[in-house]
């Protein structure tokens, strides 16, 4: 069939003897806002406070007291990562209100105001003493994707193969195109405050796994972090599971648009370990490319151009995504999620990333505050994702 975007799935799924599906698991951090002036309010341990007994063990405190984190567990099925993620966002939603202060899946804090304080954690004083203000703002808020490569000779080989598509995920997930009450020019503002820290880029081309450790024990001797948990790379092998870890992009505005960025990232994954099994070589595309590629992701979103880091020039975002969507459709198929990424995405190209959906809020009455009130409800739920 046909969808309204033009994206086509199969008549009916076709069954697969493959490879054992892959666990997907998802970390996303908000902003929590004043809701009355709408800037960032340095409430996280008055919410924790309030945070539900079954949810405690999945909520926890980011970098500045204006920010709160949730981790789902891993799991096979996009069906319980939605329902783990709706229990999660309206818990912490509620926890919030109860609070004082309102929950909001944003990028970045879209009203001016005070910076707020660190979390007082010994770590964190640490990251601002070696460092200094490298990100003096309300907070920057990404969604991160966890995907189950157990092995990390092969893992490695996977970071290799996603990075040439990591740039069209970007621009999906653009988010924060408001800053200090005006619009920046930028879907994603928080990717510009986010790559002031010094590790943040692209993932290099890797030889090895022992060439990944020696990339890491360099990083860290020369001063630029502090330890692995510092290495912002785009995608990177996590330090505390046997996962891909996939960090390029905001946090989404409504759950559909996190459950489609997860599902395209598992097959992203699964896709890469194919080509590995199957002897095919990773694209050896020149860093300078995958830069530009994800500024301008950063710069357009979906909604404009994008950078091809394979063939070269720009071509439309949606033109892009689509090419990726039929690359992945097997492994989509494989996973059982193909029917339901292809109304995903026939619903994002019809309503609009996150800053598409943040600039249409405030082109009604050109006021932030229906900017943050639209954010509101949609990080609840209680608006849909469309």
């Amino acid at each position: 069939m046909v969808m309204a975007s033009g994206l086509v799935a199969p008549r009916s799924p076709v069954p697969d003897a493959g490879p054992e599906p892959l666990t997907v698991g998802v970390e996303e951090e908000f902003l929590l806002v004043d809701p009355v002036t709408g800037a960032a309010a340095p409430a996280v341990e008055a919410v924790l406070a309030e945070v539900p007994d079954e949810l405690r063990g999945q909520v926890q405190h980011e970098f500045q007291t204006s920010q709160i984190e949730i981790g789902t567990p891993p799991g096979l099925e996009l069906s319980a990562l939605r329902h783990s993620l709706g229990l999660l966002r309206t818990g912490l939603a509620g926890a919030a209100e109860a609070a004082g202060v309102r929950l909001v899946a944003v990028g970045t804090g879209p009203v001016d105001g005070p910076v707020p304080p660190l979390v007082d954690s010994p770590r964190f004083h640490q990251m601002i003493e070696r460092f200094g203000l490298v990100v003096p703002s309300p907070g920057v808020n990404g969604l991160h994707v966890h995907v189950g490569v157990p092995e990390p000779e092969i893992a490695v080989q996977v970071l290799n193969h996603l990075r040439p598509a990591l740039p069209i995920l970007h621009a999906a997930t653009t988010n924060s195109p408001f800053y200090c009450g005006r619009d920046t020019g930028y879907a994603s503002w928080r990717s510009v405050l986010w790559e002031r820290w010094p590790s943040v880029a692209p993932t290099p081309w890797l030889e090895s796994y022992a060439h990944y450790e020696s990339l890491v024990d360099d990083l860290i001797g020369t001063g630029m972090m502090l330890d692995e948990g510092m290495l912002y790379w785009y995608a990177r092998l996590s330090s505390k599971y046997p996962t891909v870890e996939i960090r390029i992009g905001d946090v989404c505005p409504g759950l559909d648009d996190t459950i489609l960025l997860a599902a395209l990232i598992r097959a992203l994954v699964d896709t890469a370990l194919a080509d590995i099994a199957a002897g095919l070589p990773a694209p050896p595309v020149p860093h300078h490319m995958l830069v530009a590629a994800h500024w301008r992701a950063a710069h357009d979103g979906l909604e404009g151009l994008g950078v091809d880091p394979v063939g070269g020039g720009l071509r439309p975002g949606w033109h892009l995504m689509r090419r990726l969507f039929t690359r992945l459709q097997p492994a989509l198929e494989r996973h059982g999620d193909l029917h339901l990424v292809t109304a995903l995405l026939s619903r994002l190209q019809a309503h609009g990333t996150g800053a598409a959906r943040q600039r249409a809020a405030y082109a009604r009455r050109h006021e932030i505050s229906d900017v943050l009130a639209d954010l509101v409800r949609r990080t609840r739920g209680s608006a849909g994702d469309g």
